[in-house]
């Protein structure tokens, strides 16, 4: 029964983020918001929904470890296990012009959330700080796409178009959609850490590991998805943008809404070394980045190694 409700859990996830992304795009779109908009905060905060909904879910259970672990674990699969996975499937190669920007944005978080880690604790302050820095990053953004339209501005209207509905909906059904995947969203976060909980209590491993590990790469299944199927159609940059929109979000975002609802603290396992992993791994995806390198079928096929290593390693 408990694997039936995990499995229940990260459908209603998947199935939530892929609705509410698309009837809120739909809806933005009714209104006149421009794609570009749409790609840079409703599609990287959609495919987050999981996390965000999770985390909060695991921090009002008094589990810090999923809430996060959650994150940190996320941010480390969609690098590793996901570019990997959509490297596999076509070859990518990273543009540095669209992504130095949104990479660099994604490595300061990253650091950020090291700093936070070490700490100790995941503040109330910390969490004001984390939202404000968002909130600047999505106007600085916003502004400079109107202005200059480079390739990142390109990059997340692309991405705004790559996964709005094929067909035209109604009113109705794009509200409909919305609140519907909103409410999954909330559902299958509670079943899948209720699981996840029980599952880590029946095998003796902590909720710390569970939530890096299970509950990370769950709620990471909308960003795979996505990603992979970027790749099967040709669009490494939005396959590669993905991962770098959802990882500033999982930082920012997440860590800094359930630092504002509810501080917790960092468990000491997470900060001695997950964080480093995290650090580590955004350092590399920054380098493949910056010198515009191939994440061709070898490069992925290491990403993926290293992901196994570190699941291994976790599990021991």
């Amino acid at each position: 029964m408990t694997v039936l409700l995990l499995v229940l859990g990260l459908l209603l996830l998947l199935g939530g983020a892929e609705f509410l992304v698309k009837g809120a795009a739909a809806l933005a779109t009714r209104i006149g918001v421009s794609p570009f908009l749409i790609g840079l905060t409703l599609v990287g905060f959609g495919t987050s929904s999981p996390e965000l909904v999770a985390s909060l879910e695991g921090a009002f259970q008094g589990y810090p470890g999923i809430a996060v672990g959650n994150v940190v674990g996320s941010n480390i699969a969609n690098i590793l296990l996901i570019l990997g996975a959509a490297g596999l499937v076509f070859p990518m190669v990273c543009d540095r012009g669209a992504l130095k920007r949104d990479g660099t944005m994604m490595l300061l978080a990253a650091l950020a959330l090291l700093g936070v880690c070490l700490l100790g604790s995941l503040s109330r302050e910390a969490g004001f700080v984390f939202l404000a820095v968002l909130a600047l990053y999505l106007v600085y953004t916003y502004r400079a796409d109107r202005k200059g339209r480079d390739g990142a501005g390109e990059l997340h209207a692309s991405e705004a178009e790559f996964l709005k509905a094929r067909t035209p909906m109604s009113l109705v059904i794009e509200i409909a959609m919305t609140v519907g995947g909103l409410a999954a969203l909330v559902i299958g976060a509670s079943l899948l850490v209720d699981s996840a909980v029980g599952i880590a209590t029946r095998f003796g491993v902590s909720d710390s590991v569970i939530g890096l590990t299970l509950v990370a790469v769950g709620t990471s299944l909308p960003e795979l998805a996505t990603s992979v199927l970027a790749a099967c159609r040709r669009k490494a940059d939005i396959a590669i943008g993905n991962v770098i929109g959802s990882n500033i979000f999982n930082v920012l975002g997440i860590a800094g809404t359930v630092a504002v609802v509810k501080p917790i603290a960092v468990p000491a396992d997470i900060a001695s070394f997950d964080i480093w992993v995290m650090v580590a791994a955004s350092v590399v995806f920054m380098v493949l980045a910056w010198t515009g390198a191939r994440i061709g079928r070898i490069e992925a096929l290491a990403l993926l190694v290293g992901y196994g290593a570190y699941v291994t390693f976790l599990l021991q």
